[in-house]
């Protein structure tokens, strides 16, 4: 099979996968079918830097429930400087560490959460997505997925590595993204560090009351599950 027809037939499944209505990740479940059919060599590789990860304790010692959410201060979107401080002040925080606007997981984690926006509203909660790239590339994911939270950019991940989520993706995966992916251009720099994917339920307090942390991209925190962390929060 050509590369545009790849290309072509796994943006169709991503696109099954954002309109299947089940949980979130059923719908994952069905992009990491297609990279498996389309592409075995990548999903092989994808389960070596699991492996690697999990072995490592990747992920075990980010901030737990029951611990203060560090502080944050990044620029949003549209370039504004968002602290955590501020949104606490507001209600309890959802916040969510996506990889990147290139990842279709990622865009779809985005999605669910977007679909249950008013759901959110209703509990008082608000949301705010934390990536590692350029202002315009967290613009161009808020646009593609009709969000109307704020995407906050983490320049060089600083904040995801304060909190020990930040991951060095490995030699073969960096060779194998860079077909496809120009990260460094994303990011601004060409360390290939990207996020565990991951979600903290905040409260106005700053005490985290649950997450989700798992070094298997492939897999996020519920809607139905955020849902019920986020009235737990209250």
């Amino acid at each position: 099979m050509a590369a545009d027809d790849q290309a072509m037939t796994f943006e169709q499944s991503v696109q099954a996968a954002i309109e299947l209505d089940a949980p979130l990740n059923e719908r994952l479940a069905v992009i990491a079918a297609a990279v498996r059919r389309l592409n075995p060599e990548f999903a092989d590789a994808v389960d070596r830097l699991v492996a690697r990860l999990e072995q490592q304790g990747a992920g075990t010692t980010v901030p737990a429930p029951g611990e203060v959410m560090p502080a944050f201060l990044l620029p949003d979107d549209e370039g504004k400087l968002v602290g955590l401080a501020e949104i606490l002040r507001q209600g309890p925080a959802v916040i969510t560490f996506q990889r990147g606007h290139w990842c279709p997981y990622c865009r779809l984690n985005a999605i669910g959460i977007v679909e249950a926006q008013h759901e959110i509203a209703a509990l008082g909660g608000l949301v705010v997505a934390i990536m590692p790239e350029r202002r315009r590339f967290a613009k161009a994911m808020k646009a593609a997925v009709g969000a109307t939270f704020p995407f906050l950019t983490d320049m060089d991940n600083g904040y995801a590595l304060s909190l020990n989520l930040a991951i060095w993706i490995g030699a073969e995966m960096e060779r194998l993204m860079g077909v496809a992916y120009d990260l460094p251009n994303y990011q601004g720099n060409a360390s290939w560090f990207l996020p565990i994917p991951a979600t903290f339920i905040v409260g106005t307090d700053g005490i985290i009351t649950d997450r989700f942390v798992d070094p298997d991209y492939r897999r996020r925190m519920d809607i139905d599950d955020l849902i019920a962390a986020l009235r737990r929060a209250r």
